[in-house]
């Protein structure tokens, strides 16, 4: 059969027209295999980091696994440095040449907190013959997803002594687990006239815990008591000790695959875990010939409310991190501190905002990014007339769009959501003020910041080979 020939207009549409590509399409078999097995890795880590100080843990462990060493016990002669501070962030660097560093790192920079309930100072109380904890939300949460799920709580304890507890509850087969209660249908009849926001109060997201009194006799706080009792003789601790506690509640169980085809990861927590995870994972798998510069994956905390504190962005952490390597090797000045963060390059690595077909009308179909269709660049963020936002500047997009095309990454323009839709923020703007480069490119996501986040295992596999593009070219 002769093959039909293109039109001009064909032709043109060719060489000038910007096309999304699904990454199924025509798939190798290697490549295949490839998204599978990454995704694989990427659930192990999800399921092992539920939460920042659990996420810090495994990266160091994998950092040490590869050949990073503490930077608090290195030496000049190392070049793979491993930074972390207080255990909730911190960084990995491969220094190609400390003499350079004055000239800039190429910086990726990712959060590993997550919305989530936490306990409040106080939490224990009873009533009505039960037993309940007091929780207060962190982040960006819808509060009637949390009902009536299965929670598993995850943390840490200090003691007035020092001593420090980790706390895991609900996570293994025989554990028990937490979780808030609803009303019933049948006498909800007030609360279906409240609005989504209000349906449930933040002051109803409180726990169940237990029922049974102290040595089974009734009396004033006998369950309160039990459940203090338990804890005590289990982890040593009083009610006192709840105040220098930092207890999480977390949706229960592993990252799943979803669908037919496996072609998903499920879970809670992939904003912005999954980014933190392929920026590290990247590094890792490089050869050390692939890297042409300084290289620095950032692990950010306290991103869901702000970048606050002195582990978020909004502070001088990276500022820190930098300096700590500087005087490493003894080129510790001011001066060469900030022309360091000045020419260095950043790709704020956050998540973004898929096309869900149930709810597409929130999107601007043309500049949305779709499911399937590879990792996403975002020139801007903010809400409204770009309001809280870094716009990158067109150079280094076009840098970006360069070293993405030249490893053959699939990726796509997005922002998130329609102009006055809505909107959000992330990192950007906070290291953009160093005077460097800065622009946003991560995962798209369904159901973010819900208890189970929704990814595609070929975007995931696209943004590995983004950062790796990004650490190799830029």
């Amino acid at each position: 059969m002769a093959e039909t020939k293109k039109s001009d207009l064909e032709k043109l549409g060719e060489k000038l027209l910007f096309k999304k590509k699904n990454a199924w399409e025509e798939i190798p078999k290697k490549e295949f295999d490839e998204i599978m097995t990454l995704s694989e890795d990427y659930k192990s880590f999800l399921n092992n980091s539920k939460t920042e100080r659990e996420a810090m843990v495994t990266v160091e462990k994998l950092s040490k696994k590869f050949g990073f060493v503490d930077i608090k016990k290195a030496k000049k002669t190392d070049r793979k440095l491993f930074i972390n501070y207080d255990g909730v962030c911190g960084a990995m660097l491969v220094i190609k040449d400390p003499k350079t560093l004055k000239d800039g790192l190429l910086i990726n920079g990712a959060h590993i907190d997550v919305p989530r309930l936490d306990l409040k100072q106080i939490p224990l109380y009873e009533s009505e013959d039960m037993a309940y904890m007091k929780t207060h939300y962190y982040g960006g949460i819808k509060k009637y997803q949390w009902v009536t799920r299965p929670l598993a709580l995850h943390g840490v304890i200090v003691t007035e002594n020092g001593k420090k507890i980790n706390v895991s509850i609900g996570e293994k087969q025989d554990d028990f687990v937490f979780t808030i209660n609803d009303i019933l249908p049948h006498l909800a009849q007030d609360q279906y006239k409240k609005t989504p926001a209000t349906v449930i109060e933040g002051e109803q997201l409180n726990i169940l815990v237990g029922s049974i009194p102290y040595k089974f006799k009734t009396g004033k706080d006998a369950i309160k008591l039990a459940i203090l009792d338990y804890l005590n003789k289990e982890y040593g601790i009083k009610e006192e000790d709840f105040v220098s506690a930092e207890l999480q509640l977390v949706p229960q169980g592993e990252a799943k695959d979803i669908g037919f085809d496996r072609s998903f990861v499920g879970a809670h927590g992939q904003d912005d875990r999954i980014c933190a995870y392929l920026g590290m994972k990247a590094i890792i798998d490089m050869k050390e010939k692939e890297f042409k510069k300084n290289i620095m994956m950032v692990f950010f905390d306290k991103e869901e409310i702000g970048s606050a504190g002195n582990a978020g962005a909004d502070s001088n952490i990276v500022e820190r991190m930098v300096n700590d390597v500087l005087n490493l090797y003894g080129l510790g000045d001011y001066n060469t501190l900030i022309k360091a963060l000045e020419n260095s390059k950043l790709l704020s690595s956050d998540v973004n905002a898929g096309i869900d077909p149930e709810w597409k009308s929130v999107n601007e179909p043309m500049n949305a990014a779709k499911m399937g269709y590879g990792v996403c660049v975002t020139k801007f963020t903010g809400s409204g007339g770009k309001s809280g936002s870094n716009e990158a500047h067109a150079e280094f997009v076009a840098d970006l769009r360069k070293a993405l095309n030249k490893d053959k990454v699939l990726w796509q323009s997005s922002e998130l959501g329609k102009v006055d839709q809505g909107g959000g923020g992330t990192i950007a703007k906070y290291l953009a003020k160093y005077g460097m480069d800065v622009v946003d490119c991560g995962t798209a996501l369904l159901s973010m910041h819900s208890p189970f986040e929704v990814a595609s295992k070929a975007d995931i596999y696209h943004t590995y080979k983004a950062y790796k593009a990004f650490y190799k070219y830029l």
